[in-house]
């Protein structure tokens, strides 16, 4: 992978927002985790294991419209044997949303159950929403609630504070701001958070990033990016995708900085194919 220096990000909101969580926790049945199914461990937050410890938890492997089938079907059976309840949808289509209300039902069954029993018929389930930014909590939202009750957007950190969404008379939503670690110390998970835009762009070499993303892309999905760009992969994958593209500056160089905000924006929208950049681990 081309070297992208040291990511790091101290945004203070992370560490009033772990606050947040800790202290409404106790306010809610269940946590529903938010991942994106494209680099499912690195959008993964490591302090919610901490944080949620033995409160029930479903996670909502998102976007996986934009993710290898395979690969999320694979990672799907590798958080259920670690007896996490796991959903693949498509918030921005809609696609699997409908699993997530059953699957509710189910993991709060005995829940459900008690509260039967001891004649408290009609109280709603609360659940709180987490994960880090850009994975699609909101666009999950407002898909349940059938409305736009929160704001959406591809920049990371536009949820800025805590909400509750009421989608059905049974089920509440608390939606959180987005988490994430205050340093990171794997720097090859925080490369791929910013392949996807969970990072902002203006905090690191966006042409570095680009070229790292076309390097990858070139290892692990050759047919698709060479399709998509024409290109033969054999030289610098920036160069080649700028002349390809007749992305040209005076005197016909090559723009590959042009060439990188092409590439960063095409992955990320998912046209150059269905791609997931992490694999489970061996």
């Amino acid at each position: 992978m081309s070297d992208l220096g040291n990511i790091q990000w101290f945004p203070g909101h992370m560490t009033k927002t772990r606050r947040l969580i800790e202290a409404d926790l106790k306010m809610v049945d269940a946590v529903v985790e938010i991942t994106d199914a494209r680099i499912p461990e690195s959008s993964r937050n490591p302090i919610l294991d901490e944080l949620v410890k033995d409160k029930p938890r479903i996670m909502i492997m998102n976007k996986c419209d934009y993710a290898d089938e395979g690969a999320t079907s694979r990672w799907k059976q590798y958080y259920e044997k670690q007896g996490i309840m796991v959903i693949t949808c498509d918030c921005r289509s809609g696609k699997g949303i409908n699993k997530f209300l059953p699957a509710v039902k189910v993991l709060l069954k005995d829940l459900l159950e008690r509260r039967k029993k001891r004649g408290m018929i009609g109280k709603a389930l609360r659940l709180m929403v987490v994960g880090i930014p850009n994975v699609g909590k909101s666009s999950f939202i407002n898909r349940m609630a059938k409305t736009k009750k929160t704001k959406v957007g591809d920049r990371p950190g536009v949820t800025r504070g805590k909400q509750w969404v009421s989608i059905d008379k049974d089920v509440e939503l608390l939606d959180m701001p987005g988490i994430l670690w205050p340093k990171f110390d794997d720097q090859i998970a925080a490369q791929k958070l910013a392949y996807t835009g969970a990072i902002k762009d203006d905090v690191m070499d966006v042409e570095a990033l680009a070229r790292a993303l076309g390097e990858l892309l070139l290892q692990d999905y050759p047919e698709l990016i060479k399709a998509r760009y024409k290109i033969a992969g054999e030289g610098d994958v920036l160069t080649e995708i700028a002349k390809a593209r007749g992305m040209l500056i005076s005197g016909g160089e090559p723009d590959t900085e042009r060439a990188a905000a092409t590439l960063l924006d095409e992955y990320r929208g998912g046209k150059i194919g269905k791609i997931t950049l992490e694999q489970l681990p061996v």
